[in-house]
């Protein structure tokens, strides 16, 4: 199985996690996407991260990916039994992909690393401030109303829980830590996430994407051994994507 994006999307890690967690092999091409060739833009016609390639089949959105994974190899599950908390968890991971996608990806993640770092442009410093002092805190006055204090949302580490805890991760890399005085729910379960292995085997890969050159890049993460495809659909320009500069 082949996953096609950073090592530091929020969305490849979840994925990435949940291969973890039910020990399937993959092997990943670590690039952005704004640095896919044509041919990544015809597999991911948003141009987005993942790209999931499994023999003839090729998915590219982060819960379909995971909702395959889940109907192939079924345990450990993704989702609780119960359909009122399956259908819970399945709408957490969409408050998480798309709320928490928006307020701490293209409000805050984005601007303050990406953008200068692939555009060589100065981010959007009101979005920055928007997110810290009016999204951001509504979003987490929301989740700690939808924490009960416990280690995980169900009864083991689920779909849910990665989608979420792989937004603070992002978050943290721009600088961001929950105020445990303020959302101590929150802040207790985000830590106990990110501590989870599936996490921590992830966290030394992202931490070698940062910091390391587009052009040495495979070469450290090889060093490091990580699993890579043979070949790259990256190209050294960057592009814009279709759905957001």
């Amino acid at each position: 199985m082949k996953i096609i994006g950073s090592f530091v999307s929020p969305y490849v890690r979840k994925v990435l996690a949940c291969l973890e967690l039910k020990g399937i092999d993959y092997e990943v091409d670590p690039i952005t996407p704004f640095f896919g060739n044509e041919e990544f833009a015809r597999l991911s016609p948003l141009r987005r991260i993942p790209v999931m390639m499994d023999g003839d089949l090729t998915l590219t959105d982060s819960t379909v990916i995971c909702e395959y994974l889940d109907e192939t190899h079924p345990s450990p599950p993704l989702l609780p039994a119960d359909p009122k908390e399956r259908a819970r968890a399945r709408w957490l991971d969409e408050f998480a992909d798309t709320r928490l996608g928006d307020v701490f990806i293209w409000g805050l993640f984005y601007p303050k690393l990406v953008h200068p770092r692939v555009w060589g442009e100065p981010g959007d410093e009101a979005r920055v401030e928007r997110s810290l002092t009016i999204e951001i805190p509504t979003v987490l006055d929301y989740l700690e109303g939808q924490l009960v204090g416990g280690e995980f949302l169900f009864e083991t580490i689920g779909l849910a829980d990665i989608s979420i805890a792989s937004f603070f991760r992002n978050a943290a890399y721009a600088g961001f830590t929950v105020d445990a005085a303020q959302w101590p729910k929150t802040a207790q379960y985000v830590d106990f996430a990110l501590h989870q292995p599936v996490f921590r085997k992830l966290l030394r890969l992202e931490q070698i994407q940062l910091s390391t050159s587009i052009a040495g890049r495979r070469q450290a993460l090889e060093k490091a051994g990580a699993r890579l495809t043979p070949d790259t659909f990256g190209e050294k320009e960057p592009r814009r994507g279709v759905m957001r500069l």
